[in-house]
């Protein structure tokens, strides 16, 4: 497993990460553990989760699954989703998080957190009380380091500029969409990253599976999927014009041995300022296939051929 620097961090994550969003869902903690087991067996050591997930429970499980362990992974976790009815259940306000981080620390089983993300953009919270208090959680040796998620190049940009004008600890990493079939962020965010050094962290790199293959446009969607599971996401994902470009993909894919999950992943590590991706799983197996997307290194001109087949980012 390739290892690599979380944005201007000292911090080292696998190149595949492991995303949990389905712990507590469709997974229980024996499941779980095994899916994490897999992933440690095969060096990934950056797993992600939020307090929301499951319920609260894919951080439980997280925590059961990672007893003895601890000390080998770097561990990440989201706050700001909502929690609860109440006006103080979410969000980036200093009582929001401060509350929350203690939860997180229950449920995960650890007296650290490696990487603390706000998991969305809080308007109604100035982002100087959410890097004061985060600055504050880090000094005290509860959380490593912070980073945000589905953020704007402008929220970014905002942040950047507190931190570095208060002294406070700045976000090291954006955590954003980001696939073959969705590439918005290489308008302004990607851009920003790069400038500015912040690692970016893709999630939904198979486009909710789209981009595994199972999908294919002379049959329904398979039940029990994300995709088959969800009408509006078939109605905007089962186009005829996402299954050419699919078909394509697939060739290119296939000429070099690979399949198109695999591209899917080894394309977004070519990508610069990405540090590691979000690869979510159900199955042992699947950790299995993720990680070997690793293994398959795009030379520039390869990366730049499937670009070409993939036309304007919109």
């Amino acid at each position: 497993m390739e290892y690599r620097r979380l944005g201007n961090s000292g911090l080292e994550v696998s190149a595949v990460g492991l995303g949990t969003n389905q712990f507590g869902t469709k997974l229980d903690a024996e499941a779980s553990a095994g899916v994490v087991r897999r992933a440690v067996e095969l060096g990934i050591n950056f797993v992600d989760t939020a307090d929301i997930y499951g319920g609260t429970r894919s951080e439980e499980f997280i925590g059961r699954a990672i007893n003895g362990i601890r000390g080998e992974l770097v561990l990440a976790t989201k706050f700001g989703g909502a929690r609860g009815e109440g006006p103080n259940s979410r969000g980036g306000s200093r009582q929001h998080i401060l509350q929350g981080v203690e939860e997180s620390l229950r449920r995960l089983g650890t007296d650290y957190i490696d990487l603390y993300q706000l998991h969305f953009p809080d308007p109604r919270t100035p982002i100087e009380e959410t890097l004061r208090a985060l600055d504050d959680l880090v000094h005290q040796g509860k959380v490593r380091y912070i980073g945000s998620s589905n953020f704007a190049a402008w929220q970014l940009c905002e942040a950047a500029w507190v931190a570095r004008t208060e002294h406070l600890t700045p976000f090291v990493s954006e955590q954003a969409e980001y696939s073959l079939m969705n590439r918005h962020l290489e308008r302004e965010v990607a851009p920003f990253c790069q400038k500015y050094n912040v690692g970016i962290i893709p999630f939904f790199p198979l486009a909710s599976g789209f981009l595994t293959g199972k999908y294919r446009p002379d049959a329904p969607a398979p039940t029990g999927t994300r995709i088959g599971d969800n009408e509006r996401l078939r109605t905007r994902t089962l186009t005829e014009k996402n299954f050419a470009l699919l078909a394509k993909l697939e060739q290119f894919a296939g000429g070099h041995d690979h399949t198109v999950g695999e591209l899917a992943i080894a394309w977004l590590l070519a990508q610069p300022q990405v540090s590691s991706v979000i690869a979510g799983a159900t199955k042992p197996d699947q950790v299995t296939a993720n990680a070997k997307a690793a293994a398959w290194h795009l030379t520039p001109t390869e990366a730049g051929e499937v670009t070409q087949l993939l036309g304007s980012a919109v």
